[in-house]
């Protein structure tokens, strides 16, 4: 059995059927060479057909031979071990997919025999007389209008609706297709009907949540992974989603027991800016979005903030500042559960009430809806998180006297565990998600930047103070935890997000260039064109040079994000004629004079976005936690949200790069000196002095003995005048000589930051012994 120990460095692989395991094998060498320690794979379980990211995975669970099957694995990690790599794989026991009925055999299974199916209990399905469609599965895959009329028998004896195959149960054949669906244990609804008959991963019909609160299910999902373990094959797991499960906490408390105390444990789990990991968890820490969130708040400059308001308002009629996003939030979340969640709105009133035959159910469900429109987080189920609904549900009940009662109600019936609490939870994470990352991060654009998974629009700046203090915590408390830059789910990547921030320095010159593209092109719609404006000037090429390759990827791009934002045309809804006029405008934007002033507006910010991208970088590396890289963004990238963010890697490009340098540089110093990055390891400010002191982000790693790492960085760079960082004097831990890891220079108790920063943007050193 191997010893966990402090990841030095992930490494994020996405693995689909055109890049398994051998050709994960095949860049290991590069992995070992930029000092990463353990490899992080996407699921590698066997998923739908054509699947590129694994997450639709079908039962029963196994290696996926599309990826090199279990003997694929083997050699991967046997390749591995070799090199002293670790692996950590992405498991998803939340939901399975079902988009092909007939290729999931347990979602078939309880299709085809309802309720006594051996799997009616894998899945939370709503078998109540009172479901919509008197008992049975509903299944929303039916044309708005409700014709059943292109039902068929196929060749195998599936009842078939155009290219839905769906299973028969015995003993109902016969008729015509009409009279065999009427007898099924499923009914086929139209999609736009409200009715679904089982949990799904947020509004996706096609992934099928899992009760993994039953132990047979747990059984049944994880006995694969109990088998990677004894074989020795894997040395952690990275649970996606874990705040879709019944009870997340005791889903953790088990997989701790089955994965042992010596491998790690990370959860993507989604944290609001004010809310704490709980801290019972039996895990490594979250997979980093919350340290995201810090590093990039860190270099938006205030005072521009307050510019980028005002012009937002100007373009679009809105503020997009923190009242208007709380107020859009709480609208957005309300319509959401209405229009999307009205099953599971339904499910949770019905929990909450069934103790209590004489509650209002009307009432009950709007006290449910204030609840999840406020929360502000994703589940408050957590004890950590109790005290937080209990006040919501104390501020909602004083602004809306008329709910006291439903909301007392509600308090009571989710004081301690059961379906109460666990549905309000499951919906609440749900129509969160759908409704912010998936719905107003498109429909707002005052810096997009900040518009992350996990992010803060409404708050997007943070202060010298803030950072450093939750570093401190962070180092105190979660020192295993991930530091997430990029992944396959952010909307922009690092680099993109480093540029676009780059705007709350440079306001006027970027409401110039708005005002010209406003004059110069046929902007489709104010709000959807400065939204895209902003990602355009992100991925803008350095030399200025946009090829039709890039072209397209904004075409599909801004496809995906105006549907996302539902305002001017939807995926169910969708407007060809404004769609046209959005491409054609992104043809005006990337061609001729407007071009041409984006080029000049990129370039003249150049210098500071190169440095501040790898000020970030450096921060994610030597900061407190363990850092993550997705793959490529060891060199500059320049990717937009999937499937954007997942096409293939040149991993042959040279590596005489100024960001794979800095990751070469740091993970070595980590390999070197890691009793100052591992637990107990510290973290502590340097101070400065002098006219640039707001520029400086300077700390320590060390022991409580000693510090032996310094890093010495700026932020706002654009305006940094090189002799204010003359004059600004950095403090370092007193009577010992400091040695710069890559010029050689050698300090004593003090440096001034344009010294420390004149051969490299960020300074790394180390005691010098």
């Amino acid at each position: 059995m191997s010893v966990r120990e402090s990841p030095r460095a992930t490494y994020r692989l996405q693995l689909h059927g055109d890049f398994g395991f051998a050709d994960a094998a095949a860049v290991l060498d590069h992995l070992v060479d930029l000092g990463i320690s353990h490899v992080y794979l996407s699921p590698i379980g066997t998923a739908s057909a054509g699947s590129t990211h694994g997450y639709d995975w079908l039962p029963p669970p196994a290696v996926a031979p599309a990826l090199g099957g279990i003997d694929g694995l083997r050699e991967l990690r046997s390749a591995a071990k070799e090199r002293g790599l670790g692996l950590i794989i992405d498991i998803v026991p939340n939901h399975t997919g079902v988009a092909d009925v007939l290729a999931n055999p347990w979602f078939a299974d309880l299709l085809r025999h309802g309720p006594r199916s051996a799997y009616a209990a894998y899945f939370d399905v709503d078998f109540s007389d009172d479901n919509g469609v008197d008992g049975k599965i509903a299944l929303p895959v039916v044309a708005a209008d409700g014709d059943l009329s292109p039902l068929r028998i196929d060749d195998d004896g599936n009842l078939r609706y155009y290219d839905h195959a769906f299973p028969i149960a015995p003993g109902t054949e016969g008729g015509t297709a009409a009279d065999v669906h009427a007898r099924q244990h499923y009914r086929l609804v139209p999609w736009d009907s409200g009715l679904i008959g089982y949990r799904r991963f947020f509004t996706v019909n096609e992934l099928a949540g899992l009760r993994q609160e039953d132990p047979q299910v747990y059984d049944a999902t994880h006995a694969w992974l109990r088998e990677l373990l004894a074989a020795e094959l894997i040395d952690g797991v990275r649970v996606d989603h874990p705040d879709g499960l019944w009870d997340p906490q005791a889903y953790l408390q088990r997989l701790r027991a089955d994965v042992g105390e010596d491998r790690l444990i990370y959860i993507e789990k989604i944290l609001a800016p004010d809310e704490p990991l709980e801290p019972t968890l039996p895990v490594e820490g979250t997979t980093g979005y919350d340290q995201m969130r810090v590093i990039d708040a860190l270099f938006v400059a205030p005072s521009g903030i307050v510019q980028l308001t005002e012009l937002h308002e100007r373009i679009t009629g809105e503020t997009g500042d923190a009242r208007w996003i709380e107020a859009a939030e709480h609208q957005r979340k309300l319509t959401t559960l209405r229009d999307a969640f009205p099953t599971e709105l339904r499910r949770l009133v019905r929990a909450v009430t069934r103790s209590d035959p004489s509650a209002d159910a009307d009432a009950t469900a709007q006290a449910c809806a204030e609840l999840i429109a406020t929360l502000g987080v994703y589940r408050a189920d957590y004890p950590s998180l109790r005290p937080r609904l209990v006040a919501v549900a104390e501020r909602i009940s004083r602004e809306h006297p008329s709910l006291a009662t439903a909301l007392d109600t509600v308090v009571r019936a989710t004081a301690s565990p059961g379906a109460a609490t666990s549905r309000l939870a499951q919906t609440c994470g749900a129509v969160t998600a759908k409704s912010v990352e998936d719905s107003l991060f498109y429909r707002t654009a005052r810096l997009v930047s900040a518009q992350e998974v996990g992010g803060d629009p409404a708050n997007p700046t943070l202060s010298l103070n803030a950072f450093h203090e939750h570093n401190t915590g962070r180092a105190r408390l979660w020192p295993l935890a991930m530091t997430g830059t990029s992944t396959h789910d952010t909307k922009r990547g690092e680099d993109v997000r480093a540029r676009i921030a780059l705007l709350s320095q440079v306001p006027e010159r970027w409401a110039l260039l708005v005002e010209r593209v406003w004059q110069d092109t046929d902007v489709p719609d104010d709000l959807s064109g400065y939204f895209l404006l902003q990602n355009i000037f992100g991925v803008w090429p350095t030399d200025g040079t946009v090829t039709d390759e890039l072209r397209t990827r904004l075409v599909d791009y801004a496809r995906k994000a105006n549907r996302e934002a539902g305002l001017r045309t939807t995926w169910t809804d969708v407007d060809e004629q404004f769609e046209a006029a959005v491409d054609t405008w992104i043809v005006q934007v990337t061609t001729g004079p407007v071009a041409a002033a984006i080029t000049e507006l990129v370039e003249r910010v150049r210098p500071a976005w190169e440095q501040e991208a790898l000020a970030r970088k450096a921060l994610a590396l030597l900061g407190p936690g363990v850092p993550d890289i997705y793959q490529g963004t060891e060199w500059w990238e320049d990717s937009l949200v999937d499937p954007d963010n997942r096409r293939p890697v040149d991993f042959g490009r040279s590596l005489d790069h100024p960001k794979t340098e800095l990751v070469r540089t740091a993970l070595g110093v980590r390999a070197d000196r890691p009793e100052a990055f591992r637990a107990p390891s510290t973290y502590t400010r340097l101070h400065s002095d002098g006219p640039a002191s707001d520029h400086v982000v300077a700390f320590t790693r060390g022991t409580a003995e000693a510090a032996s790492v310094a890093v010495i960085t700026a932020r706002f760079t654009h305006s940094l005048d090189p002799s204010a960082a003359e004059a600004t004097v950095i403090r370092l831990p007193a009577g010992v000589r400091w040695r710069d890891v890559r010029s050689g220079a050698v300090y004593d108790d003090t440096v001034d930051l344009g010294t420390a920063r004149r051969d490299n943007p960020v300074a790394v050193l180390v005691r010098d012994e």
